[in-house]
Parts: structure tokens; C-alpha cells; sequence
């Protein structure tokens, strides 16, 4: 999909701060606010905009533990990844899943409190699905960058 200068700033700003009025929008982009309603509508129709979301910051809501697992399925059979997709996207400690190449089948991000909510989300939930052959756990000290943006 090709984008033109103004459609590459409206998605810059809007991802900087999607609750920008279309008002504070037109002035930084020196259009109506009538043909920056219809870009906008336009982006979203395309799916270029999926949708619009409060990020929520994970220390003010106790869950600044943030652990990244590798898992290996016992075997990497169709059935055997589809059940596993189907359960880990149901743990509300996941926050991102990701199907990858290399030594392990799955990366999984998860948000929790602390050590302990950790432990405990292993061993009651993510080690109680079928089929994980094995798992590697690796937690952060120190998040250096966190970006939702997309460069257009």
C-alpha cells in the first residue's frame, strides 16, 4: 500500500496521540478538518488503522515483571499447534505470542507482578498445556526502548 506525505504524518501523529482532536490534526497538517475526517475514515476502512487503545503503564497497575519464554512443542504436527495457540491465547498474562523459526516453536511475552506470580503462572497454567516439549525463560532487568509506532 503506498501512502502519500500527508498520510505518512496523520499515521505519525495519530500514533503519538490517537486522541487528537481532527481540529488539532488539520492545523498540523495545513488541511481542512473535513479531508482529515476522510483520511482518517479512509485508513481505517483499508485496515491501515485497526483500532485505538489506552496504553496503560504496567507499574502503576503491578505487573512490572515482564519475562520472555521460549517453548518447543513435543511435535510440531498441525493438531499440536493449533491446540497450543488456542490455549495460551486465552492466559491473560500473555501479552504477545509469536510462531518463530529457529531452536523453539513459540516466544511468549508475559506481564505479571512479581517472581512469584511468575512461578505461579508456569507451573498452574502454561506447563499444564498439553504438548510443550520444554521451555526457557529469560526476564528483563531493564526496558531500554518500548515503541507501539510504526515507521511509514
Amino acid at each position: 500500500m503506498t501512502f502519500d506525505a500527508i498520510d505518512k504524518k496523520l499515521i505519525s501523529f495519530l500514533q503519538a496521540d490517537s486522541k487528537q482532536t481532527n481540529k488539532e490534526l488539520s492545523n498540523k497538517l495545513n488541511l481542512s478538518v473535513t479531508a482529515v475526517y476522510e483520511r482518517i475514515k479512509k485508513l481505517e476502512q483499508q485496515g491501515v488503522i485497526s483500532k485505538y487503545v489506552a496504553l496503560v503503564k504496567k507499574e502503576k497497575v503491578d505487573k512490572s515483571f515482564v519475562a520472555f519464554c521460549h517453548i518447543k512443542l513435543v511435535q510440531h504436527t498441525q493438531d499440536y499447534v493449533v491446540k497450543f495457540e488456542k490455549e495460551v491465547t486465552n492466559l491473560q498474562e500473555v501479552m504477545e505470542c509469536y510462531h518463530i523459526s529457529g531452536d523453539y516453536d513459540y516466544l511468549l511475552k508475559v506481564i505479571v507482578e512479581d517472581m512469584e506470580a511468575f512461578r505461579e503462572f508456569m507451573v498452574n497454567k502454561l506447563t499444564s498445556i498439553n504438548h510443550i516439549g520444554s521451555t526457557h525463560s529469560m526476564f528483563v532487568i531493564n526496558e531500554v526502548k518500548h515503541t507501539t509506532a510504526i515507521t511509514i
